[in-house]
């Protein structure tokens, strides 16, 4: 699904991703970790063509990626929220839901609105409600219209337990569909339940690639939650 092929990245001569290639494949949910700084958002914005990268290759089912190519439908949920917060809830989804052609937006905007124990809140505006709640809005209207690729960073930040859970839920359902997904994400326990691969960035460099297991025999049977740490050591906050 997708290609990342000796990316490199620069700003104003410096270098913040560093001869890049990994691949995330049909059907599977891939880890994309790192402490902040360590160029995921960074590979994630190239990946949609929001940067024009230095120089290397990347692609999604095999072509750059192009929002007017109906063939690969992608679902972004950024770590900024991105929400009109004048306007309601119901009318802020059935907008978006118009703009990605989903069939009947008004209807799927009312299920999954239940379903994530928001039906009462319809008809509220949007700055009315927690940042937790304005997430799940977020969340709805990326996953609106089946995207057959799903772009998830950090998508339970400010989340309690029963919600993250929740969320999880919804991720592993879109998996069995076959959505292909990418997830970014500082909770360990998250990569260890969903994720099949992942990869392990530091300064734009790749530290650990492959399955859990494959990283885990790497670095001697650790817990992900220490390579993590040693990856970084006293330079980790």
């Amino acid at each position: 699904m997708v290609e990342v092929n000796h990316f490199k990245m620069a700003f104003e001569g410096k270098v913040v991703i560093e001869d890049l290639s990994f691949t995330v494949e049909k059907g599977e949910i891939f880890g994309l970790l790192g402490a902040n700084g360590s160029g995921k958002t960074t590979t994630i914005r190239a990946l949609l063509g929001l940067y024009q990268p230095t120089s290397g290759e990347l692609l999604i089912n095999g072509k750059k990626y192009n929002p007017e190519d109906t063939s690969v439908t992608v679902g972004y949920l950024p770590e900024e929220r991105g929400l009109y917060r004048k306007e309601t809830v119901i009318d802020t989804m059935v907008y978006f839901g118009d703009l990605k052609g989903v069939n009947n937006p008004r209807e799927w905007s009312k299920k999954y609105l239940e379903r994530v124990g928001l039906s009462d809140k319809i008809d509220e505006k949007v700055e009315k409600l927690s940042g937790g709640q304005q997430q799940k809005i977020q969340l709805g209207i990326t996953i609106m219209g089946d995207p057959k690729l799903l772009i998830l960073d950090e998508p339970t930040k400010g989340f309690d337990p029963m919600n993250r859970r929740l969320l999880m839920e919804i991720i592993e359902e879109l998996h069995k569909k076959g959505t292909s997904i990418i997830m970014i994400t500082h909770y360990m326990d998250e990569v260890e339940r969903l994720c099949d691969r992942i990869l392990l960035l530091k300064d734009g460099i790749a530290c650990a690639y492959g399955t859990i297991a494959e990283v885990k025999k790497e670095f001697d049977g650790k817990s992900l939650d220490q390579i993590f740490v040693d990856t970084y050591g006293e330079s980790y906050e």
